[in-house]
């Protein structure tokens, strides 16, 4: 690692990160407003994609995964299934066929993507369900992905500071760069928002990410 690098790279205090009691407060308190809201408002875009779904290939229409939050807590995300119902079986065979480097799956043209799924993915639509997740205060509307438990028994002690917050549905490196970077620097954005994290900033990219909806990234 040469010296630019090692300039770029975010170490937190954890105590101070979990100890902002108004914002963190504050911000679960709105994440149930809007998700309670948000689940109301969009009933006719859930119903609609279930019915697609389910037309597609008569599989189920959610996809619930185990997932890592905060302080390493596991829990149960909700997504529109996107793949077809063998997709896990079938990921040992494409790994050697990874597109970024690091504890993190990603394949532009995956097949186990439904022809359904790969629209929902590109407009983060699969994204939806989990504003139960949102509800329940397993995750909050804006904050780090959440990791799958294979991948966190991969992290390095820098890349565990993005557990110390509560993971988002989305975050500052799904509504800017999305596929355009590999896990190191998604790490390093995520870790970039966690220091600046604040209700204007959350805010700023929940408004991105609606931009992101009606105008795609490299989603995938």
């Amino acid at each position: 690692m040469n010296v630019r690098e090692k300039e770029t790279k975010i170490y937190l205090d954890k105590d101070r990160v979990q100890s902002r009691c108004f914002y963190i407060f504050t911000k679960r308190v709105l994440d149930i407003i809007f998700s309670v809201i948000g689940l109301i408002v969009l009933t006719p875009i859930f119903l609609i994609v279930s019915l697609w779904i389910k037309l597609c290939d008569n599989g189920p229409v959610f996809y619930i995964q185990e997932r890592v939050g905060l302080n390493g807590k596991k829990f149960n995300i909700y997504k529109f299934r996107s793949m077809y119902v063998n997709a896990d079986l079938l990921l040992e065979k494409l790994k050697q066929k990874n597109e970024v480097q690091g504890p993190m799956f990603k394949m532009k043209h995956d097949p186990r993507i439904t022809s359904v799924g790969r629209f929902i993915r590109k407009t983060s639509i699969d994204e939806l369900p989990q504003l139960v997740n949102v509800l329940k205060g397993d995750m909050s509307l804006v904050g780090p992905r959440p990791p799958l438990p294979d991948e966190v028994k991969q992290y390095s002690e820098y890349d565990l500071q993005r557990l110390w917050v509560v993971p988002g549905c989305t975050g500052l490196w799904q509504a800017t760069e999305r596929n355009n970077v590999g896990f190191d620097e998604m790490v390093d954005l995520d870790l970039a928002y966690i220091q600046k994290r604040s209700l204007i900033f959350d805010l700023k990219i929940i408004l991105l990410t609606i931009g992101v909806i009606f105008n795609p990234n490299d989603a995938y």
